[in-house]
C-alpha cells in the first residue's frame, strides 16, 4: 500500500505521520529536535526497559518476530558496550514496530504510534501529551474529511437516480449543439465533452471571460459536474464502440440535455446548496 504523510505541529516542531498498510508511523528523529538529536533514539533503545517493551510488542503484532534475536540483545542490555540502532533491531528480529529510511525529504526513524508515544514518554511527559493530542486532532480530521467525502458520493448516487425522472427546462439545460460544432475536429476528448455540456470550448471560455481566473469547469453548478462526471464514463463507452468524434459528440449533447433537465429540480441537489 502506498505511503502517505502528514505534519502535526508539537510545542512548536513539526512532526511527520507516514500511514501505511492501515497504520500510523510517526517520525522519532522529528520528535527529538526539540531535545537534541537522532543520539536520543540510540539511547533510548539501549534501555533494558525499552527493550523489553520493543520486544513485548512486537510478539503481540508480529508473527514473523524472531525471538531468538530479541533474547539475544536482552542478555546484552546493560552492558556499556551495548548499542542498538533501529537498522540493526530491524535486521536481527524482523521487526515492523521501528523502520529507518533515507532520503533528504522524509528521511529518518518512524515507529507505529504505540511505540512512538512511548519514546515521547521518555523524551518528557509534557511533550508526550502535546503529540497525542495534536495526533487526536489529525484523526478526527481525516475521519471528518471521509466522511464528508462518503456523504457527498451517496448524495450524488441519489441524484444520477433522478436522472431517469423528468423536470422542467431551465437556463442551465444545454442547447442542442450547431452542425459546425459537429464537424469542426477538437484537440481532446476533454474539450469535445465541454462543448456536448457547455457549447463551449474551453479555450472560447477563455477568451469570453478574461478577468476570471480558472477554467470553464471551476465555474461550473453542481448539476453540470454530476453530468460532466457521467459524460465522461459514457464517452468511454462510447470509443470502445469505435464511434467518431462527430457521432459522439452528438450523443453526448442529448445526454447532457436529457440529464440537465432531470437535475435543475432534484430535491437531492437543492440540499447541497
Amino acid at each position: 500500500m502506498k505511503e502517505k504523510k502528514s505534519k502535526i505541529e508539537v510545542q512548536g516542531f513539526e512532526i511527520t505521520i507516514s500511514s501505511k498498510n492501515n497504520d500510523d508511523y510517526i517520525s522519532l528523529t522529528d520528535m527529538t529536535a526539540k531535545f537534541g538529536g537522532d543520539d536520543l533514539i540510540y539511547s533510548w533503545m539501549r534501555n533494558r526497559n525499552t527493550l523489553e517493551f520493543l520486544g513485548i510488542w512486537e510478539q503481540i503484532h508480529n508473527p514473523n518476530f524472531k525471538g531468538g534475536g530479541f533474547e539475544t540483545f536482552k542478555k546484552e542490555a546493560g552492558l556499556n558496550s551495548f548499542h542498538l540502532t533501529p537498522k540493526k533491531w530491524v535486521e536481527a528480529t524482523n521487526a515492523i514496530g521501528i523502520y529507518s529510511k533515507s532520503g533528504r525529504y522524509g528521511g529518518g526513524t518512524y515507529a507505529h504510534k504505540d511505540l512512538a508515544f512511548e519514546f515521547g514518554s521518555w523524551l518528557s511527559p509534557e511533550f508526550k501529551l502535546y503529540l497525542i493530542k495534536e495526533f487526536q486532532r489529525l484523526k478526527e480530521s481525516e475521519n471528518d474529511r471521509l466522511n464528508l467525502e462518503w456523504n457527498l458520493q451517496r448524495t450524488i448516487s441519489k441524484i444520477n437516480y433522478h436522472i431517469h425522472t423528468d423536470a422542467i427546462k431551465e437556463n442551465l439545460i444545454p442547447l442542442e449543439i450547431t452542425k459546425q460544432q459537429v464537424s469542426f475536429v477538437y484537440a481532446n476528448e476533454a474539450d469535445l465533452l465541454n462543448v456536448a455540456l457547455f457549447g463551449i470550448t474551453a479555450k472560447e471560455w477563455r477568451e469570453n471571460n478574461l478577468t476570471q481566473k480558472g477554467n470553464i469547469r471551476d465555474f461550473a453548478t453542481l448539476e453540470q459536474l454530476v453530468v460532466l462526471s457521467n459524460l465522461e464514463s459514457i464517452n468511454a463507452l462510447l470509443i470502445q464502440q469505435g464511434l467518431s468524434q462527430s457521432e459522439r459528440l452528438i450523443q453526448l449533447n442529448k445526454v447532457a440535455i436529457t440529464q440537465m433537465k432531470s437535475l435543475v429540480h432534484s430535491k437531492e441537489v437543492k440540499k447541497l446548496k
